[in-house]
């Protein structure tokens, strides 16, 4: 059990330490995993920003992710969940414009343009407060990847065995603290797994001040 997010991200850090991860930047998926990734480039003593996606809905249910796309339009879809759902390319096509909108809307409001920093030849670290099905990490990872990353980790405090074995498809290494087989949700592993604002997640951004929560 994590007291909060910035206890999970000093145990994270510490990890990565313990196992020699090399990186040149550390990137959190807002808004949750800024807490997490904090702490996590304070330990590796690299910048850290943001990379950024949105999940995309089942048509009758939109709390059920058959997929993401992030900020640039790099889209993961769960095949075997859009087949089973029978879910039609229109829609698919639909929802990732209105998605990757989205998620552009929410990389500007962190960063000026929404670009992601420079990644080429670089190693990257992309963290997560923890993994349910994986879609916004698995968007997330390809848009890294295919920004010429040199070498792509995520790192998470916990997640579903199921997602994290997925994940490990997408990046170089996958680095989870817990991956318990009765996993159920994310928030059952934190204390205190309160909602984070914008303006929250956007102090930590600000290396001088990191707020505790």
């Amino acid at each position: 059990m994590f007291q909060d997010r910035t206890d999970a991200g000093e145990r994270l850090g510490t990890r990565l330490m313990d196992t020699d991860v090399d990186a040149d930047i550390v990137l959190g998926i807002p808004r949750g995993a800024l807490p997490v990734a904090r702490p996590v480039a304070d330990a590796l003593d690299v910048p850290l920003d943001i990379v950024v996606a949105s999940k995309i809905g089942a048509p009758s249910n939109p709390e059920l992710a058959i997929g993401a796309v992030a900020s640039d339009g790099s889209l993961w879809l769960n095949d075997d969940l859009v087949e089973r759902l029978q879910i039609d390319d229109d829609y698919i096509e639909g929802q990732r414009d209105l998605e990757a909108e989205t998620a552009h809307q929410k990389a500007d409001q962190y960063r000026e343009g929404g670009r992601l920093p420079e990644l080429s030849g670089k190693r990257v670290v992309v963290v997560d407060d923890g993994v349910a099905t994986g879609a916004t990490a698995m968007a997330c990872l390809r848009q890294v990847q295919e920004a010429d990353a040199t070498h792509v980790v995520l790192a998470v405090p916990v997640g579903s065995p199921d997602s994290i074995r997925q994940l490990e498809s997408e990046a170089d290494e996958v680095i989870s603290l817990q991956t318990p087989q009765d996993f159920r949700a994310v928030g059952q592993y934190y204390q205190d797994f309160g909602q984070v604002s914008d303006e929250e997640a956007m102090t930590y951004l600000d290396r001088d001040e990191p707020p505790r929560e």
